[in-house]
């Protein structure tokens, strides 16, 4: 099954970063997010990729041109160039790069990979979020339902510490407590074809009026990820995810327990509180 990275958004809340390099690029732990966010795909056995790029595209295509050589060991015969690499990681990903426009927006560029998906299912998410999404759970609440596409729900972390104050006095001080549920975009969707007769044209966002209008025909669902969801849409959050990348295993990577929780029967979702993701 094609997965689909949207990776041609300017990503101008990074600009420290991005005004050099495409946010695709901005490493995390020593590289590219978008390599981590690929490895929680190949984790589930999906592992053909199709990297929708516009802005700076070309520093993509240079760096997967070049992956082998950036990431391997080697040894090179000076007298007549001969190298012989040593993956000191090696990888089975099919990675195509395509440049769908520096003005192009997501669903936009959903549409001009028409051609690439092979009318079949497939899987779509930004290449600025991590999540330890337990994906197959995730195809099979899809098939489940019978409908053109599913989004991937989270709750997003929270910003700022929480006061509990009765009669004035502060009862309770903590860094991350949430009294209501709040559920957001958080990407990693999965679509049939039929999704794309929904997108009008390349200057349209995915999360405007097509998944609005799939929402109001029953055609879109929610499964719901209770566990680790974190994006990079800022330096404190890139500097969030490279802190994370000094334990043994960053949480994006951690599997061992299911944490969605459905409905026994799946009801369509008609409201995406915040709409969450935009970029890509």
């Amino acid at each position: 099954m094609k997965v689909v990275l949207l990776a041609g958004g300017l990503g101008s809340r990074l600009a420290e970063e991005t005004h050099r390099i495409p946010k695709p690029m901005v490493e995390v732990g020593g590289r590219p997010i978008i390599l981590h966010v690929m490895d929680v795909y190949s984790h589930w056995g999906f592992r053909d990729f199709i990297v929708a790029g516009g802005y700076k595209c070309m520093s993509i295509k240079s760096f997967f041109h070049n992956f082998h050589l950036s990431t391997a060991d080697f040894t090179v015969a000076l007298g007549n160039g001969s190298m012989i690499l040593r993956p000191s990681r090696p990888l089975d990903w099919n990675v195509s790069v395509v440049d769908t426009g520096v003005s192009t927006m997501t669903g936009g560029r959903l549409l001009n990979l028409r051609d690439w998906l092979d009318r079949d299912t497939f899987m779509v998410t930004y290449s600025d979020g991590l999540g330890n999404i337990d994906l197959e759970a995730l195809l099979a609440f899809h098939r489940s339902h019978g409908r053109l596409a599913t989004v991937t729900a989270v709750q997003p972390p929270a910003r700022f510490g929480n006061l509990e104050i009765e009669c004035d006095q502060v009862v309770e001080f903590t860094e991350k407590v949430r009294k209501y549920e709040t559920w957001i975009n958080g990407g990693f969707f999965v679509f049939e074809p039929g999704v794309l007769d929904y997108i009008p044209g390349p200057s349209e966002p995915l999360e405007k009026s097509p998944l609005t209008n799939l929402a109001l025909d029953g055609q879109l669902f929610a499964y719901k990820h209770r566990g680790f969801w974190h994006p990079m849409d800022t330096i404190r959050d890139r500097d969030v995810l490279d802190g994370l990348c000094e334990t043994e295993e960053p949480p994006w990577l951690q599997f061992d327990q299911s944490d969605a929780s459905h409905c026994s029967t799946p009801k369509p979702l008609f409201e995406i509180a915040g709409h969450g993701r935009n970029s890509g």
